[in-house]
């Protein structure tokens, strides 16, 4: 095995790396502070503008959106990292997941778009409060989706402290300074994201990911000749895999599934892959697109990132055969820093800064169309709906630009407070409670035959049931709660993700009270569609004419008539 060309030792700061990261991430900086003046709108003072970028990206600035959105923190350090500790079940489900994905969003999403911009949904929650006439049905939508983003946005600083603790800040005994360089990078990620909006993250997506293809492919191609070829990088993943775990006595993880891992491997992956355009910021970030064609050319188009997800995977196991130790800066063992770790290894120090800088702009990316996205949620269907129902457009995005803030901070609670040694379960956690929206949400686009009353019984059902089972879900190593998020599945005896076990519980409870509900003639609300909105496209006369009388509106002007 060759030796790294870059080792850094002792724990000590890498200057180099360090000032690279400082710097790219002040061009970032200064181009989210900039992003308000990208395709420029008379005012942000309205979500369609701040929390949508207007509702008019093309295809490309979409799919950067998208991939910046979608491809996180969770795909650059939690991937990996899983693979490193615990192989193919706990990490490279991910793959395959994001795969199953596109073809799923191609059906729908289109749809979601034409209603929505039909009629001015911003969130989720609007579509199902204008399709049922139900304001609880869409509260729990709303509540679930902000809740669900909480342990996400989390995910991505997690990312941002691993990225810093290699680099050799962060890691002090004192608290404070402990936490202090991530509390400065979320102040300014806040700063940013409340001044300019989503056409902050909209304008940085480009340079994350012109770093990240540079970065990966960088590794990809030297890594494996350093350590032995990719013959030794399997056989040392297989090793390390199959060796017992002293404090579990299991094998250490799985290199590939057997047959007692594969329900645990499916349901990963399906669930996953279900649950993923439920969130808030995936739903953003397709709004913001401008014409139902754009959302389907890019669930053509990204595909190409599952690729560059399959090989960011390995280098987790590129990392064993490596030898890497992800020891942080307190002595003990994080698997969040191998791949930082990786790179400081055998890199110069000048291109392991641009790995950091590629690391954290990926997260910070996302972090802000998550705290932008739980935001819009909070302002039009919390605030507006419950607190305030004559807020005015801009009150609204004043609301919502506040909240960005606050939901930042409950995400760092989630990393003050959380197992952080498998910071994959803090997306998966968040998949448990997002996939309990799916039947109110999706669906709902082609039939009312599920009645309102019955989609918010087993909402609940299912969210009670996932949270409860995760909750009891204990990390063998750390003794922590929601440790994991694989449960057995009642009835087959086999591990699964819990996820599913609460989806099937919510649609059987649906089902059943649709039926009875429906039996019984119970009201079903006023829809407030049409069929023919669910194909509306950007040229459609109908929305032309419902923007110009919104813009006139929100200019003060008189309304007219025809």
């Amino acid at each position: 095995m060759s030796t790294p060309t870059a080792m850094v030792t002792g724990g000590g700061v890498n200057t180099v790396a360090l000032v690279v990261l400082i710097a790219l991430f002040l061009v970032v900086t200064v181009l989210g502070f900039m992003a308000s003046r990208f395709q420029r709108a008379e005012s942000l003072d309205s979500l369609d503008e701040w929390g949508l970028g207007g509702r008019k990206f093309g295809t490309w600035i979409t799919w950067f959106l998208l991939g910046g959105d979608l491809y996180t923190a969770y795909t650059f350090v939690a991937v990996p990292a899983a693979m490193f500790a615990t192989g193919a079940v706990a990490g490279f489900f991910a793959v395959p997941y994001t795969i199953v994905l596109y073809p799923i969003i191609f059906v729908f999403m289109a749809r979601l778009w034409s209603v929505s911009h039909r009629h001015g949904y911003v969130t989720t929650a609007d579509f199902v409060r204008g399709r049922y006439d139900d304001r609880s049905l869409s509260l729990a939508v709303a509540v679930t989706g902000f809740l669900a983003t909480m342990p996400y946005i989390a995910l991505q600083l997690v990312g941002i402290q691993a990225v810093l603790e290699v680099a050799g800040v962060g890691g002090s005994d004192n608290v404070i300074a402990k936490d202090a360089p991530l509390l400065v990078a979320f102040a300014v990620l806040a700063a940013y994201t409340y001044s300019s909006g989503l056409r902050a993250p909209a304008v940085i997506a480009f340079v994350k990911d012109i770093l990240i293809y540079v970065v990966i492919v960088v590794a990809i191609v030297y890594l494996p000749s350093q350590v032995g070829g990719w013959d030794n990088i399997f056989g040392a993943a297989e090793e390390k895999m199959t060796a017992t775990n002293e404090v579990t006595k299991a094998p250490q993880g799985s290199f590939i599934p057997g047959s007692g891992a594969m329900w645990a491997y499916a349901t990963l992956g399906l669930g996953s892959a279900l649950a993923l355009f439920m969130y808030p910021h995936s739903i953003t970030a397709s709004l913001s697109s401008g014409s139902r064609n754009t959302v389907r050319r890019n669930a053509a188009l990204l595909p190409a990132y599952s690729f560059v997800l399959g090989l960011l995977a390995l280098l987790g196991w590129v990392a064993i055969a490596a030898g890497t130790d992800p020891t942080g800066l307190d002595g003990e063992v994080n698997p969040q820093l191998v791949i930082p770790q990786l790179f400081e290894d055998f890199f110069p120090g000048w291109f392991a800064g641009v790995a950091f800088a590629a690391i954290a702009i990926g997260a910070l990316v996302p972090a802000a169309i998550m705290s932008i996205a739980a935001a819009n949620t909070f302002s039009r269907n919390i605030y507006k709906e419950w607190l305030r129902k004559d807020a005015t457009p801009e009150q609204e995005a004043k609301v919502s630009k506040l909240m960005s803030l606050v939901v930042k901070a409950f995400a760092l609670v989630f990393v003050l407070t959380l197992d952080k040694q498998n910071a994959i379960n803090f997306q998966l956690l968040g998949g448990i409670w997002i996939l309990q929206t799916f039947p109110a949400i999706v669906f709902s686009l082609y039939t009312r035959w599920f009645h309102r009353t019955a989609l918010l019984v087993g909402w609940a059902a299912g969210m009670v049931y996932g949270t409860v089972e995760a909750y009891q879900v204990i990390n063998p190593v750390t003794g922590k709660h929601f440790g994991g998020s694989l449960g057995e599945i009642p009835g087959l005896g086999e591990m699964g993700y819990i996820a599913m076990t609460a989806f099937a519980l919510n649609l059987i409870v649906t089902v059943a009270l649709t039926l009875a509900f429906n039996a019984l003639k119970v009201s079903n609300g006023r829809d407030a569609t049409s069929p023919g909105d669910y194909f509306a496209d950007a040229d459609d006369p109908r929305i032309q004419a419902d923007l110009a009388h919104k813009d006139d509106v929100f200019r003060g002007e008189p309304e007219t008539t025809t």
